[in-house]
Parts: C-alpha cells; sequence; structure tokens
C-alpha cells in the first residue's frame, strides 16, 4: 500500500518530521507558489502550513485526497475553515503551543514602554549618550489591567505580579472564583481603563471585539498609562490611538500586530512613544518547534482515521479511552442501520447505556451521522461534515445516557424514525477483553452476531426447510457462509443474520426472497476501518 502523502507547504523544525515518523510520504513545496501549490495538493492527504500559505476554498478544491489541513501555529485566518468543513476536511492548529512567548513578549513590551528600552538603545547605538532623555517608570505598586484573563492573559498576570504589581482583569466568563486563585481583580472594562497605569489586551478578535479599544475607551484611560497588543490586529482602532499619542491622552502603545501585515504606513509606528514589533508573539524556537510537534501528532491521528479532540471544526473534546473503542462500533452501527432502512431517515436517537454514561460520549453522535450517510450522500463523509449533512437533510438527533443496562455492561442503541412513518432501531456492544463488535438487536429482534465486511439481512415467515432453502442457494453461487444466527418473534416472522464472505450478486438475493417469501433481504457492507 503507498504511504498517505503528507505535504510540508512551508519550513518547519526537524522536529515536526520526526514527530510524522516513518509512515508517510513526505513532500515539500512552496506554499506561496500557487501553481506549484495546486499541483502538489493533488494527490496529498494532509498539508502542514505556518502563515504564509492560503489554503482557501480554490486550494481545498484542487485536493481530492486531503483529509486534514494543520496550521503550525494558533491563528487561521488564512485557513477557509466553511469550505474545509463542507469537503469534510479537518482544520487543526496548535492552540497552546506559542502561549508562554506570546506572554514572555507582553512582559517584554511593558519593560520596553516602563524603561524606554528600544529609543534608549537606538540612541546609545547612534553613538548618543542622553541618560536624561529616557527617565523611565517602575513597574512596582503600579497597576496593570488585563482585558481577557485567559490562558495568555493568566500568564502575563502571575509573571507581572513578580514584579509587584496589583492586577486587575476584565473577562466576562471569568468567575470570582478563578479570578481569586490568580490573586486578580476583575473589574469592568470601564473601572480597569480608568485605573491601570499599563492595559494589555488578550482577546480574541471576532465582530465583537474588534475595535474594541476606540477613542472612548482611550480617553479614559490616565494620561501616564500605557496600552500593550500582543493578540490580535484591529481589537484596538488604530487611527483611534495615533490620534491619542499625539494628542497625549495616552503615554504610550507596545504593539506586535496590526489591522493589515505589514503596516500599511508609518503614522503610527514611527510616533517616538510606540514600541513595535512585527508580529513576533510566537516568533521563538521553542514555540515553534512545539507547535510544528503538535499538528504533526494531530496529522497522525486523523490521517489514521481517528478523531483530533482539538480540530477547530469538528464538536468532539477531548475522548476518554474508555470511550474510543466504542466509536468504530457506532459508525458500524450506522451503516447497519442506512442498510436496513428503506426510506430516509428523518430523526435519530443515539441511547448509550451502561458504565458509558459516566463520561462523555457525545463523539458517538458524530460516529453514527457518518456511519449512516456515508452511503446516502456521494460526497465523502467524515467526522467533520456528517453534521453539516445530516442538517442540509433534515435530520433531527437526540442523544439520551442512562446508565441502566440489565443485560450488557454497555450497550449503544440507533432508534431512527423514517419518512415512510416506521421506526428502525440497531443496537451494538463491545463483547469480552478482545472488546468485539457485535450487533445484539435489530428493532424487537435479540442477536449476538460479530461485525464482519459482508452481512446478508433476512425476515420471512418462521418455519422448518426455511434455512435449507437459502443455504443451498448460497452455496450454489459459490458463496460461503462464515456465520449465522436467526432470532424468532412471537408474530411467526424469523431475522436472519447470515455472514458471508463476499458480496452477493443481486439477483442471487431475488431469488432467495422469492423462494422464502420473505419480507425483507437486504446485504450489508461494512467499511473496512
Amino acid at each position: 500500500m503507498p504511504k498517505p502523502v503528507v505535504l510540508l507547504a512551508e519550513e518547519l523544525s526537524p522536529a515536526t518530521i520526526e514527530a510524522l515518523g516513518p509512515d508517510f510520504d513526505v513532500r515539500t513545496v512552496d506554499g506561496t507558489d500557487r501553481a506549484a501549490l495546486f499541483a502538489a495538493l493533488a494527490d496529498a492527504h494532509a498539508v502542514l502550513i505556518r502563515s504564509a500559505t492560503k489554503m482557501d476554498e480554490e486550494a481545498i478544491g484542487r485536493a481530492p485526497q486531503l483529509k486534514v489541513i494543520a496550521r503550525a501555529g494558533v491563528g487561521l485566518d488564512n485557513v477557509d475553515i466553511k469550505a474545509a468543513t463542507t469537503a469534510g476536511v479537518m482544520v487543526v492548529n496548535a492552540p497552546t503551543s506559542n502561549i508562554i512567548s506570546a506572554a514572555e513578549l507582553t512582559c517584554g513590551h511593558i519593560l520596553s514602554l516602563a524603561r524606554r528600552v528600544p529609543k534608549a538603545a537606538a540612541s546609545i547605538a547612534a553613538g548618543e549618550w542622553k541618560r536624561s532623555a529616557f527617565t523611565g517608570v517602575e513597574l512596582y505598586e503600579k497597576t496593570l489591567g488585563v482585558i481577557g484573563l485567559g490562558r495568555i492573559g493568566a500568564l502575563v498576570a502571575a509573571r507581572m505580579q513578580a514584579f509587584g504589581m496589583r492586577v486587575v482583569a476584565f473577562d466576562p466568563y471569568v468567575t470570582p472564583q478563578r479570578a481569586q486563585q490568580l490573586g486578580v481583580e476583575l473589574a469592568t472594562l470601564d473601572e480597569l481603563l480608568a485605573q491601570s497605569d499599563f492595559v494589555t489586551i488578550h482577546m480574541p478578535k471576532t465582530p465583537e471585539t474588534t475595535g474594541m479599544i476606540s477613542t472612548p475607551q482611550l480617553q479614559r484611560m490616565k494620561p501616564t498609562a500605557y496600552v500593550v497588543n500582543v493578540a490580535r490586529g484591529g481589537l484596538i482602532d488604530e487611527a483611534a490611538l495615533e490620534q491619542a499619542l499625539k494628542d497625549g491622552e495616552i503615554a504610550g502603545a507596545g504593539l506586535d500586530v496590526f489591522s493589515s501585515e505589514p503596516p500599511a504606513d508609518t503614522r503610527l509606528t514611527g510616533l517616538p512613544n510606540v514600541v513595535a514589533t512585527p508580529h513576533l508573539g510566537a516568533a521563538t524556537e521553542e514555540a515553534q518547534e512545539k507547535a510544528g510537534v503538535s499538528v504533526a501528532r494531530s496529522v497522525k491521528l486523523a490521517l489514521e482515521g481517528d478523531l483530533v479532540p482539538d480540530a477547530v471544526n469538528v464538536a468532539g473534546g477531548v475522548i476518554d479511552p474508555f470511550v474510543r473503542p466504542g466509536i468504530a462500533l457506532v459508525e458500524k452501527l450506522g451503516q447497519v442501520f442506512s442498510g436496513l432502512a428503506k426510506s430516509a431517515v428523518t430523526s435519530l436517537d443515539i441511547e448509550v447505556r451502561g458504565e458509558l454514561a459516566a463520561y462523555d460520549v457525545s463523539v458517538y453522535r458524530l460516529a453514527a451521522l457518518k456511519g449512516i450517510l456515508s452511503n446516502v450522500v456521494s460526497e465523502t463523509v467524515s467526522y467533520v461534515n456528517a453534521p453539516l449533512f445530516a442538517e442540509q437533510r433534515g435530520i433531527e438527533t437526540r442523544m439520551t445516557v442512562e446508565q441502566e443496562s440489565p443485560e450488557y455492561r454497555n450497550i449503544t442503541i440507533l432508534r431512527g424514525t423514517l419518512a415512510d412513518g416506521s421506526v428502525l432501531s440497531v443496537a451494538g456492544t463491545l463483547a469480552g477483553t478482545r472488546m468485539v463488535q457485535k450487533i445484539v438487536g435489530i428493532n424487537t429482534y435479540e442477536i449476538e452476531v460479530p461485525i464482519d465486511r459482508h452481512h446478508v439481512v433476512l425476515i420471512y415467515k418462521d418455519g422448518p426447510g426455511v434455512v435449507a432453502i437459502y443455504g443451498q442457494k448460497f452455496g450454489a453461487a459459490g458463496i460461503n457462509i462464515e456465520g449465522m444466527q436467526v432470532a424468532h418473534e412471537q408474530a411467526g416472522l424469523a431475522l436472519s443474520i447470515v455472514t458471508v464472505d463476499q458480496r452477493v450478486p443481486d439477483e442471487v438475493l431475488d431469488e432467495i426472497a422469492r423462494d422464502v417469501d420473505a419480507t425483507l433481504v437486504t446485504q450489508i457492507e461494512i467499511a473496512e476501518d
């Protein structure tokens, strides 16, 4: 079997390639050369990028085998997530790779503003000695305002507290208990701006946060205060900031990010009370290596058909090891369900019973939809786009989790209402220490059949000799029966699941249906793992 192709569209650390291991055909391309990128994407299963390569709708459309786009960094501005999701392509990044580097750069900006380090260094490099021109301020007993007390904001708070700074924070999603743990006082945004000697922003860029620091907010700050942005360009209204700095409304600013990069002009960055750096938040050897290694591990998981907990377009979350073996089972139950369904499914209930009730099993919803829709839609279905396809087809899904499971340690049931008004249910479990995947119920029939590649399901009027009739038909067609189980119902109907070694020709199934007067004869083919 040829190895999956992993495309490196930008330069990444040797540790990244090492983390991928020997199981992939690793190729390189200049991601900024669109023609070369498109050609290389033609047979790529994964692409690793940083910030220069644009994986937009056109690029994704040139990659029919693509399963994952991995951004070795935090931001995803250069990835069309909607297009990727529609194509069933997983998008992953490295959300924690640069948090220490970004926090340390923030602290560096605060110190540089307080002691005017860059301007003093430039002055002495020019042969000057102007000590009195660069008098600064101490951080001790000053107030630091942190807007956004997430991972980076909390790291900055802890580091600046070591300088004896009082820290106040604005974050609507942080509880008083969490703030108390961090030794931080919570405040409204207006209160924070009025009190702080230094303000640092650590918010995501959204329509609500874009321009959140503009003229009204800058006017609330002390004339001796400084503002720092190492998060996202556009959080500060740059025109308003430029005017506030010129008018002396605030003392200075430290900027690592800008609305357009590089900045369109130097009117703001050239001001004497601005410390500017060219988007260096993640520009450390350690952050680059952590980002590359992190996404390389995610790529391995994705190409092995596994879910990646931190994929940005998969609603999965962290998967407990106890939950993980059931994912493949539920997906196969979905395939069995779609094979038995004689009309479109309109609603689906995923019922999980037993010890699994103590865990987060929300990933089973993705697995069930992927299994059901794989044989329904013409497009490739993945954990990424299965919910999108379900929504497009008006399929409502619900999940029920209960501890009570009298017969099995754990059981998962897919129960769906079909367009013709009928209800279909398929149940399965993992049996024994080997966790054998088994079908244990179809509607009211109780069975226990290991899931295999090829099954034929029959429902017919129970009676002697019927098994011999269809057994003879399989034999005459050269089909080997590898296993069979028959379940009976009080109504006089029997259900038989026959496990065979190959696909059964349709004409053989038609002949069996006619000879045993079956109400159902259907073939179920389970996709290989």
